[in-house]
């Protein structure tokens, strides 16, 4: 087994920024940002790192919210992280990632933002279902993968940012 990456916080000043949404006060800011669980695996078979939300959510059907982690991955070269919703959620709320497979590529982690990670949650439930997770829940979760590059590659640009800084 590859051990192919590393979860870390985020620093508080990045968590804080990606909270602004929430309009929470400074102490409770600090309180969450104390309380954030670096991403584990529930067994030693599990494929996924459970990562945990970091504020209560309630989601109507047809409601989006976006989730800033409070963390990042720093990982092997070649490698990235894929997120996916936790598979009961989405078997049973059709709680779906915005983006369908969040993509965290390596060099993430160099970014202005410290890579933090923000996933975006939809509710698609056709059956009326209200997700309701609390603080601390697992929501999501994180696989490493390995990837190639064709024989021909020659990029040489590197990232500053993240959702489509790649692509401009």
């Amino acid at each position: 087994m590859t051990r192919a990456g590393k979860f870390e916080k985020v620093s508080f000043e990045q968590f804080k920024a990606g909270m602004e949404d929430f309009n929470l006060d400074e102490t409770t800011l600090k309180e969450k940002y104390d309380r954030i669980q670096l991403p584990k695996r529930a067994t030693t078979g599990s494929a996924g790192y459970d990562i945990r939300t970091t504020v209560d959510i309630k989601l109507e059907p047809g409601q989006t919210i976006k989730i800033p982690t409070g963390i990042r991955v720093t990982m092997l070269e070649d490698w990235m992280l894929a997120v996916f919703p936790r598979s009961g959620l989405g078997f049973k709320f059709r709680l779906q990632l915005n983006n369908t497979v969040g993509i965290i590529d390596s060099d993430y982690y160099f970014s202005d933002n410290e890579g933090h990670i923000f996933v975006k949650l939809t509710n698609d439930s056709n059956e009326g279902k209200i997700v309701d997770l609390k603080e601390g829940d697992a929501f999501a979760q994180g696989i490493f993968l390995p990837y190639g590059i064709t024989e021909d590659d020659d990029v040489t640009a590197s990232r500053n940012g993240g959702f489509g800084s790649t692509g401009k």
